[in-house]
């Protein structure tokens, strides 16, 4: 899937920002606050909710959040004065100002009609319908984990149309999207690697039956 909005556009598979054609570097923590906010469009974020996000389970300095969204606006060339992306919302967080264009190689959307929302690895090939699916070890379950490192009721993943949402239910060995441990409900996007305990996943939209995409298997 990608997003364009201005001269960028973000490569939410290759995890890449790109001004037109070319390569813009960013930190994967800029990065994160960048696909959250786009994630979020039109909806501001507030700063505990992007702290969450971007630092779970950990205590940091308000100023980070801040230096971080200095560095995203310094690599958008965005004024924070007279935004075109990346808007302060005073008092409470921020927000991304921009209209997002979003869309896939095959053009349809994420979650839209031709499609569906798979959870898979070498061993699992879950389709997730619109709604709530918990994950766990215990039968019956939706998305059984047959390892004694994933809890009885380890995570909620919450379909709703195009967005995804994933949350941790208090599981022992914790919940992870690429590699970053989750305490509370996250976005998570197309392509992201999930892990409960020592399971690992990978979520992914694919095209229906009788369509040239197919599902690739976890490697």
């Amino acid at each position: 899937m990608r997003a364009q909005f201005g001269e960028f556009i973000v490569d939410f598979e290759a995890r890449q920002l790109l001004r037109v054609t070319h390569p813009v570097h960013l930190t994967p923590k800029a990065y994160q606050l960048l696909a959250l906010l786009i994630d979020a469009q039109p909806r501001a974020l507030s700063k505990s909710e992007l702290q969450e996000h971007l630092w779970p389970s950990t205590f940091v300095d308000e100023a980070n959040l801040s230096v971080l969204v200095a560095e995203l606006r310094a690599a958008l060339g965005d004024d924070a004065k007279h935004p075109r992306f990346v808007r302060t919302v005073h008092g409470f967080g921020y927000a991304f100002a921009a209209d997002v264009t979003r869309d896939r190689a095959s053009g349809a959307e994420p979650g839209g009609a031709g499609g569906d929302w798979w959870m898979h690895s070498q061993t699992l090939h879950a389709r997730l319908g619109d709604g709530e699916h918990l994950v766990g070890r215990e039968l019956p379950i939706d998305i059984w984990l047959d390892s004694g490192s994933v809890s009885r009721r380890h995570a909620r993943v919450t379909v709703e149309g195009h967005q995804v949402w994933l949350e941790d239910l208090g599981s022992k060995n914790g919940t992870w999207v690429n590699g970053e441990r989750i305490t509370g409900r996250v976005a998570v996007p197309d392509g992201a690697d999930l892990r409960f305990g020592a399971v690992s996943v990978r979520l992914h939209w694919a095209m229906s039956a009788g369509t040239t995409e197919t599902i690739s298997p976890l490697l």
